[in-house]
């Protein structure tokens, strides 16, 4: 999808997107979102603006890689701003753009749905490695 058409030269409407289309660009977009360290990433930036290392604290297991795989993806996308001062040692903060802001709190009331629903997941787990076994 070329997302401009040839009458206006203007954006085709959000609705041309169908993340269900295999080449579909948002659906990318939606990986890095919903990836394992896109989503924690955009969650913990919802707290605030932070630097590399207090990131990287803040989502726990994630290697310096992988964080830095995520946050360039995440920047490329217009959901994450990377802002470096010209500071000896330099200093690198990262911080959500509106966008990312938009995305995040989606993210967030997902998350807390989960966190909130633990209990009655652990249960489910249980019944099910009790009549099933244990995989």
């Amino acid at each position: 999808m070329s997302g401009i058409t040839r009458e206006s030269a203007e954006p085709e409407a959000p609705d041309a997107f169908d993340v269900f289309a295999k080449a579909c660009p948002s659906r990318g977009t939606l990986e890095h979102v919903t990836g394992r360290w896109g989503s924690l990433v955009l969650g913990a930036l919802y707290e605030g603006s932070l630097r590399f290392n207090e990131l990287r604290r803040r989502v726990d297991g994630v290697s310096e890689k992988m964080l830095s795989q995520t946050l360039h993806a995440l920047e490329r996308d217009g959901l994450v701003l990377r802002e470096a001062q010209p500071v000896n040692p330099p200093r690198v903060d990262y911080e959500l753009t509106p966008l990312g802001r938009q995305v995040a709190e989606r993210l967030l009331a997902l998350i807390h749905c989960v966190e909130g629903a633990m209990g009655e997941v652990l249960a489910a787990r249980e019944r099910y490695d009790a009549t099933r076994g244990a995989r």
